[in-house]
Order: C-alpha cells, then structure tokens, then sequence
C-alpha cells in the first residue's frame, strides 16, 4: 500500500454559529463543537482510508477559548498517523473576529478513527508520511499517545521491546 501524506486527507470546514447552538452566555455549545469536530476527521479518515470509517476514541479535547454567536468557524482536519487499521486525526478549530477577520485558534482535538469493510470489519489503511516539520512533530507525538493508551490499558507491556517493535512497524 503506497504512502499517503497529510494534506491528502485534509479536511475544512467553515460555518457560522447560529442561536440554536449555543448555550445561555452566547456561546458555541461544547458538544456542538465536538460533533463538528468529529464531522471533519470523519472525512480526513475516509479520505486517507478510502473507507467507511468509525469514530473509535475522542483521545483528547481542549476547549480553550469560548466561540461567541455569530462567530465564523473554521474546523481543520488531518491524519497525524496511520497505524495498521486506525488513524489518529488532529483537530485544530480557528475563530474568526467578525470585525477584523483575524483568525485565532480556539480549540484542538485528537480523535482516533478505525477503517472498516461493509460488514464492519476493520481493515488496514495506508501509512502516512509527514511533509512539514509540524507534520513530522504530530507523526512522532501519535506514537507516543497510541503506546501510553496500550500500556494504561494493560495491552502492552512497556518494557518489552520487542512487542513495542511488532507493533509499531511503519
């Protein structure tokens, strides 16, 4: 399976942030957000897959800045690494100021999506190859993130080199 690089499954979207969104200070309900945040890596999985893909885990969210209504947002997405059957996707969501149209980054997420058949059987996806040096930082980070999730779930034993070998092979 030939390598694909992240910006083969970057994905955009933009929308405004309409009343039925947001709670009673004005703001963008948090899982509003994350449903569009999903929406996203959902497409930047399937893109890079070329599969049906399924939401597996959301690894890590953080709601740093609140999105005021009537805020334009912008939600980016794109594969940090592809494993055998599972990619991470990192999410990063931009808020643009309705006045001056600079964009400042509200949000990020980590979600891991799983490639699977018609009958729901996960099947492999292709390996990623970074291009820019963010790329490249968020490739060595997901390592790092799947080999602590497997060890904390005690599917993994850290001190065994040779299992983390196997199953990190790229």
């Amino acid at each position: 399976m030939d390598a694909k690089t992240p910006s083969q499954s970057k994905t955009v979207m933009t929308d405004l942030v309409l009343p039925s969104e947001t709670n009673p200070l004005n703001n963008l309900f948090g899982g509003e957000l994350l449903a569009r945040m999903d929406r996203a890596a959902s497409i930047a999985a399937r893109r890079h897959s070329r599969r049906i893909t399924v939401t597996a885990s959301v690894n890590h969210v953080a709601f740093n800045r609140t999105v005021p209504l009537g805020s334009v947002l912008t939600v980016e997405a794109k594969i940090s690494r592809a494993f055998r059957t599972s990619m991470e996707v990192y999410i990063d969501v931009w808020m643009e100021d309705r006045f001056s149209r600079e964009r400042t980054k509200a949000n990020e997420a980590i979600y891991t999506f799983v490639a699977v058949d018609d009958a729901g059987i996960p099947v492999e996806v292709p390996p990623l190859k970074p291009e820019t040096p963010l790329e490249q930082e968020r490739f060595e980070a997901a390592l790092r993130r799947k080999q602590l999730s497997l060890v904390l779930a005690g599917k993994l034993n850290p001190h065994d080199a040779t299992e983390l070998k196997a199953l990190f092979q790229d």
